[in-house]
C-alpha cells in the first residue's frame, strides 16, 4: 500500500517498516482505518520482549500516550489496564485505542500509590515504562542535554526503583515484569535495577534477545545507544525483564 501511495519505505524487524521521508499520519494509507501506529523502533521492542499470550492480564504503567498500550493488544488478546496519572493524557490513549479498534481499562492513578486503584487481581505481566530523563531522544532533541543536571538522576533514580517495588507485589508468582526507560544513562538502567534486586529476593533477570532486520542473529537487548545507523535507526534505550519466582 505504502509503494502504490508512492511511499518509500524498508522493513524493520519483523512488525515495522521505516519511511524513507517524513510525513503527517494522515498521509498514510490505512491510518484512518486504524491499520498503521507509529512507534520509534526502540520503543517498538517492549510489547514483543514481555512476552504476552491471549487471556493475560497486563499492566501498562505510565501508559500515555499510549504507543506500547496499542502494540501489547496487536499481539495478544489481553485483559489490559492503562495506567496514567494525568487523565488528560489518558484521554490521548483513548482516542489512539479507537482508531485502531481496541480496548483497554483506562485508569487515572499513580503507579507508586496501587492501594487507590488496585482492585486486588494479580497481573500476568507489567510494563514499567518509568518516567526519565529522556536522554536517549538526544540523536533529534540535541538540547536535552542542556535541560537536565546531574542532580536530575538522583531524583529519576529513586522514583523509578520506587515504582518498581510498588508495583512488585501486583504481578502473580511466575509473571513477569518489564523495566524501561528511554535513557542511556546507568543511574537509570542497571543501577535501578541492581537495587531493586538487592532488596527483592523472588526477582530473577531474564535475557532479553531481539533482531532488528529479517535474517539477521538475535542480540542480547539492555541498553540501546542512539543511531542513525541505516537498518538500527532508533533512540536510546534500557530494558530489563524481571522474573517472579513461584
Amino acid at each position: 500500500r505504502l509503494a502504490g501511495a508512492g511511499i518509500d519505505a524498508t522493513q524493520v524487524g519483523p512488525q515495522a517498516v521505516r519511511l524513507e521521508a517524513p510525513m503527517p499520519v494522515d498521509r498514510l494509507p490505512g491510518w484512518d482505518e486504524g491499520l498503521v501506529s507509529v512507534q520509534d523502533a526502540g520503543a517498538q521492542l517492549a510489547a514483543p520482549l514481555l512476552e504476552v499470550a491471549d487471556g493475560m492480564r497486563v499492566l501498562d504503567a505510565c501508559a500515555a500516550p499510549g504507543g506500547k498500550t496499542t502494540h501489547l493488544l496487536e499481539l495478544a488478546e489481553l485483559d489490559l489496564v492503562a495506567l496514567d496519572p494525568d487523565r488528560a493524557r489518558l484521554d490521548r490513549v483513548g482516542e489512539n485505542l479507537a482508531r485502531l479498534g481496541q480496548r483497554a481499562k483506562l485508569v487515572a492513578g499513580d503507579a507508586l500509590r496501587p492501594d487507590e486503584w488496585h482492585d486486588g487481581r494479580p497481573f500476568d505481566r507489567i510494563l514499567v515504562d518509568a518516567p526519565c530523563s529522556a536522554s536517549g531522544i538526544v540523536r533529534r532533541q540535541p538540547d536535552v542535554r542542556w535541560r537536565r543536571r546531574r542532580r536530575d538522576m538522583a531524583t529519576f533514580s529513586d522514583r523509578q526503583a520506587a515504582m518498581i517495588g510498588a508495583l512488585w507485589p501486583l504481578l502473580a508468582p511466575g509473571g513477569k515484569l518489564l523495566y524501561s526507560t528511554c535513557s542511556v544513562f546507568p543511574a537509570e538502567g542497571d543501577a535501578v535495577i541492581a537495587r531493586f534486586m538487592r532488596s527483592h529476593p523472588d526477582a530473577l533477570r531474564l535475557p532479553l534477545v531481539w533482531s532488528f532486520a529479517p535474517g539477521e542473529g538475535s542480540e542480547a537487548v539492555a541498553q540501546l545507544v542512539p543511531t542513525s545507523v541505516e537498518g538500527r535507526d532508533h533512540d536510546g534505550f534500557y530494558y530489563a525483564l524481571l522474573g517472579k519466582q513461584d
